[in-house]
């Protein structure tokens, strides 16, 4: 692995526990739940965007990347089918929050997603730094 790549990794994985600490804010201030989510999706966001570093393979849309993970990670058994789900309830959730009218991101949904944001963040961080 090149320098340069280390260091873009290195950049995804900040910008994930920065967006879990800004929702963490948000949430504490009181925030909309939506805020909350959009962040907590960009958390899960820019881990896999690291994952997907590391092969050198990506994609400009949000799904494509998903879709993605799921292919490159989750079907050979690199993570469990749980992290494919919760990656799934995130990006609908903030899709939700983010696009539909009348549609409103509960506290009960922040309260499902953070911890599992925080784990899944947590999880690829653990994968791609102690295997370097």
């Amino acid at each position: 692995m090149t320098e340069g790549m280390l260091a873009l990794i290195k950049h995804r994985l900040k910008q994930a526990d920065d967006s879990v600490e800004e929702a963490k804010v948000l949430l504490k201030e009181k925030m909309s739940h939506r805020a909350v989510m959009n962040r907590l999706y960009y958390a899960m966001f820019y881990a896999v965007l690291a994952l997907l570093q590391e092969k050198q393979i990506g994609t400009s849309i949000h799904i494509g990347t998903i879709s993605l993970f799921d292919k490159e990670f989750i079907k050979t058994g690199i993570f469990d089918k749980g992290m494919s789900k919760v990656l799934h309830r995130a990006f609908e959730l903030r899709q939700k929050g983010d696009y539909m009218e009348q549609a409103e991101v509960t506290k009960k949904n922040v309260d499902e997603i953070l911890p599992e944001a925080i784990n899944f963040v947590n999880k690829i961080k653990k994968h791609l730094l102690t295997e370097k």
